[in-house]
């Protein structure tokens, strides 16, 4: 669950089935429900379908609820070879009253498409 104005964070970490010396990694988010913002864990604000540059295999991201609805977003990882590993995380809203102390974290390992 979460509060607008909350930040949950997911941890992620990019599983290889092999490490190949020319592989490069992307990844990119869609908001399928609600409203919030994606960020990396270096700060950098995602734009919705916008590839970034993924250059580390453990990172964080945060997602921010910018609603009251319940919110979907689909986060994917893809190399140059196109493979391409999906993530659906799925935010209820939770009123403010309701609240629990700790913010949502949220652990998931991305395979790479390769395995």
């Amino acid at each position: 669950n979460i509060v607008k104005g909350q930040t949950a964070e997911i941890r992620c970490t990019l599983k290889r089935e092999g490490y190949f010396a020319d592989t490069r990694y992307t990844i990119r988010y869609f908001q399928l429900d609600g409203k919030g913002t994606l960020r990396m864990d270096n700060g950098l604000v995602f734009k919705p379908n916008d590839r970034y540059p993924l250059t580390k295999d453990v990172f964080r991201l945060y997602y921010t609820s910018a609603s009251t609805d319940r919110q979907t977003i689909d986060v994917y990882v893809e190399d140059n070879f196109k493979q391409i590993a999906k993530l659906s995380f799925n935010f209820n809203n939770e009123k403010a009253e309701d609240k629990g102390k700790s913010g949502a974290v949220v652990t998931k390992a991305l395979n790479d498409a390769n395995s």
